[in-house]
């Protein structure tokens, strides 16, 4: 019997008064790929993590993950699960220390991952002490990662990870992206319009317009698909 992905996004709707935000969107992430879920402003990316992390539930269809139907959780019990995510807009406790926004990340699945460790790993625990509030917008990225890798999830939801990164920065994040996911074996749903590094990083690609989802493949297929060249990319990238 063929093992199903661990998420699978079925036939997925979402709407806001008059506006479709997802028309029955359907896509999975198998375990260990890194995915990359990409569309112009307004696509409904962000929405699918949202409903994948239970902030919205579908007017219709399902999410399950590994099996089992999430519509039934509650938004705070979802990185019991084993699902982490970060924010295309910072979201942190920015009074907070550093290493006491990860610790939060470290209570959500108790024992999962030691904050110190997490903050060595991803190079800031020379920052540990210091209120997430005063450090730059790139670094606090940072401790939002490291927030949701404290919680050792399965799978790994990343909205937007290269936004502010400088060219150099994002070549260094690809690269740390692949290291990550196989260092704590996660499987990674990545939404970001920085199209170089989706394209060279996923093993999948899918595709969303105005909600609708218009194409899937892998990078090389979906750059050569007209719809996408067409609504998103202008040219092949």
């Amino acid at each position: 019997m063929a093992l199903l992905p661990l998420l699978e996004v079925d036939n997925v709707s979402k709407r806001f008064g008059g506006i479709v935000a997802l028309d029955a969107v359907s896509f999975t992430a198998e375990a260990g790929e890194i995915v990359g879920l990409i569309g112009p402003n307004g696509a409904g990316k962000t929405t699918a993590f949202n409903v994948i992390t239970r902030l919205y539930t579908p007017d219709e269809g399902d999410v399950r993950f590994d099996g089992e139907t999430l519509l039934d959780t509650p938004p705070s019990a979802v990185v019991r699960w084993g699902i982490a995510r970060t924010f295309q807009n910072v979201e942190l406790f920015r009074g907070m220390t550093v290493i006491d926004n990860v610790r939060v990340g470290a209570h959500a699945r108790q024992g999962e991952q030691r904050p110190e460790d997490v903050l060595f790993y991803v190079s800031l625990h020379s920052v540990r002490h210091r209120p997430a509030l005063e450090l730059p917008y790139a670094t606090q990225k940072r401790v939002e990662l490291a927030r949701a890798l404290a919680s050792g999830p399965q799978l790994l939801l990343l909205d937007e990870p290269a936004g502010g990164l400088s060219h150099e920065e994002v070549e260094q994040l690809g690269v740390f992206i692949r290291r990550m996911r196989d260092d704590f074996e996660l499987t990674i749903l990545l939404v970001e319009h920085h199209m170089g590094l989706v394209m060279s990083i996923a093993n999948r690609v899918h595709v969303l317009d105005f909600g609708k989802k218009i194409a899937e493949g892998t990078p090389r297929e979906v750059q050569a698909n007209p719809s996408v060249i067409e609504a998103y990319l202008g040219t092949s990238v």
